[in-house]
């Protein structure tokens, strides 16, 4: 059995800068990631940063911005993101440079506990016994096994009094579906790709999560790989889509390429950060997501498979399919998936974008208020700013009470875009209750409502609190005490002194 002083469990941006952290202290670390990769979504096909207020940033998000800048030879910034392959390399050398032993493959199996701390962690690669875990996976998986309180999906308007909780109105936007689309065959049966069964009322909780879906890298590039038809691409699976064209067809819209998975060159050497955009999208909304944060390993490859899949079908779609207008289908054609990324997966990325899964039950529990009031925290380590940013939970349908008849139309439900102030994150909502676990720290599943979480969930905000989390491990590691007891005023000075951006 490994036995170290700092055990980070999930190579995020934010399990890296926390193995970082902790390393760059002195601390004995190792970095346990169920893949191949470091760095997440962050190397892992989005590469355009959501920042939010540029003024929060701090720390090691924006020693990473900085590394990004010299990657380039350019002004912080000047970009919207690195590369996915740059991105990787940078958290390669940081881990490199700080003496983090990372292991691939160390998917968890199971956790020991004694009494109140976590003693190891069984994993496919070996045991791993520490002082202080980090669970910086964007599951939260060894979160849960060592028996701390979450939750997941979306909660009752009821719970915390959040006025944007529960389920959403159904009413138009530019990821909502367009009216009168029905969702069936001529034979009455439901068509692929829209989830079947009544919506909960408006304002209840129904535990579903924001959708996942695959940040697809793209490139213009005379190299790039063409879209082609996967084995196994089904034809029907998209009569959804050409009745969405067809729609827009007989109201008069031309819809652009760009605005359907984005198009923008908007990472370096031409490159763009293909993203959800509009109502048929790379998100996948059938609720086939919903089961994934509880589900097993193999239930979890069965839903990522669907999700990849749905990514390479949407795009040979896109830039093949009659139906889809030929201006459309000549823009996808001058686009491929890069050679130059993503060489061992295919050119597509390596990793799913869970937007939100389990969600910590901790110490202090962030709601919708804490973030559009902007409550100051006196135990404060990083800073957000992004916009509530609720994506899409589910496409499904409803009846629509017209004369003469009741008729059936497919609906998109979930979406929310809400301005707040930069806001205050407290280290108590990365630390469990005290009586669950008392040498653990949680910088990705924070403490925080659904609604909270859908601003705190951006890479910028992980990479600064997966350096408190590290600080704090390995301040909690050196002297033996609770996580919940660290010294946060000594944390924060630490904080402040590398650059992280404690108030405004």
């Amino acid at each position: 059995m490994r036995q170290a002083e700092v055990v980070v469990y999930g190579a995020t941006s934010a399990g890296v800068c926390a193995a970082v952290a902790a390393a760059r202290r002195g601390l004995d670390t190792v970095l346990l990631e169920p893949g191949r990769h470091v760095g997440g979504m962050t190397s892992g096909g989005l590469g355009y940063t959501d920042i939010g207020d540029a003024r929060v940033l701090g720390g090691m998000a924006a020693e990473f911005r900085q590394a990004v800048a010299d990657a380039y030879g350019v002004a912080p910034g000047h970009y919207a993101g690195p590369e996915p392959h740059v991105a990787e390399r940078i958290f390669l050398s940081w881990l490199e440079r700080a003496g983090v032993e990372v292991v691939f493959g160390a998917a968890l199996r199971t956790v020991v506990t004694s009494g109140e701390r976590i003693f190891s962690a069984a994993t496919l690669r070996g045991d791993y016994a520490g002082g202080v875990f980090v669970d910086a996976s964007y599951e939260g998986d060894l979160m849960a096994a060592a028996g701390v309180s979450y939750r997941v999906g979306r909660e009752d308007r009821a719970l915390h009094g959040e006025r944007f909780a529960g389920r959403r109105e159904v009413v138009p936007g530019m990821h909502n579906f367009p009216p009168y689309i029905s969702p069936f065959r001529a034979d009455g049966t439901l068509l692929p790709q829209v989830a079947d069964g009544p919506m909960a009322e408006v304002g209840e909780g129904d535990g579903g999560v924001m959708s996942y879906g695959y940040r697809v890298c793209m490139s213009t590039a005379p190299d790039r790989i063409p879209f082609s038809r996967r084995p196994g691409y089904d034809d029907e699976h998209w009569e959804l889509g050409r009745r969405l064209f067809r729609h827009w067809r007989e109201q008069g819209v031309s819809p652009r390429a760009g605005r359907l998975v984005g198009l923008e060159p908007n990472l370096p050497n031409g490159k763009a950060d293909g993203n959800s955009l509009g109502p048929f999208s790379l998100s996948v909304l059938d609720r086939s997501a919903w089961a994934y944060p509880d589900a097993g390993p193999e239930e979890r490859e069965r839903i990522r498979l669907h999700h990849l899949h749905h990514a390479q079908d949407l795009l040979y779609f896109l830039s093949h399919d009659p139906e889809v207008p030929a201006v459309v289908r000549a823009e996808l054609g001058r686009w491929g998936l890069p050679a130059d990324e993503f060489a061992d997966t295919g050119h597509l990325p390596h990793q799913l974008y869970v937007r939100e899964a389990r969600r910590m039950l901790g110490e202090v529990h962030l709601t919708e208020h804490d973030l559009v009031e902007g409550r100051r925290r006196h135990d404060v380590v990083a800073m957000g700013s992004y916009h509530l940013d609720i994506r899409e939970v589910q496409r499904t349908w409803r009846w629509v009470y017209e004369h003469p008849e009741p008729l059936p139309m497919v609906v998109t439900e979930g979406y929310l875009s809400v301005g707040v102030a930069p806001y205050q994150i407290p280290y108590r909502a990365l630390v469990p209750r005290r009586e669950e676990c008392a040498n653990l720290v949680v910088p990705v599943c924070v403490s925080a409502s659904h609604v909270a979480f859908s601003s705190i969930r951006m890479e910028v905000q992980y990479q600064m609190l997966g350096h408190a989390a590290g600080l704090a491990a390995g301040q909690s590691a050196g002297t033996g005490k609770a996580v919940q007891d660290v010294d946060v005023t000594a944390l924060q000075e630490t904080l402040r002194t590398a650059g992280q951006v404690l108030s405004l």
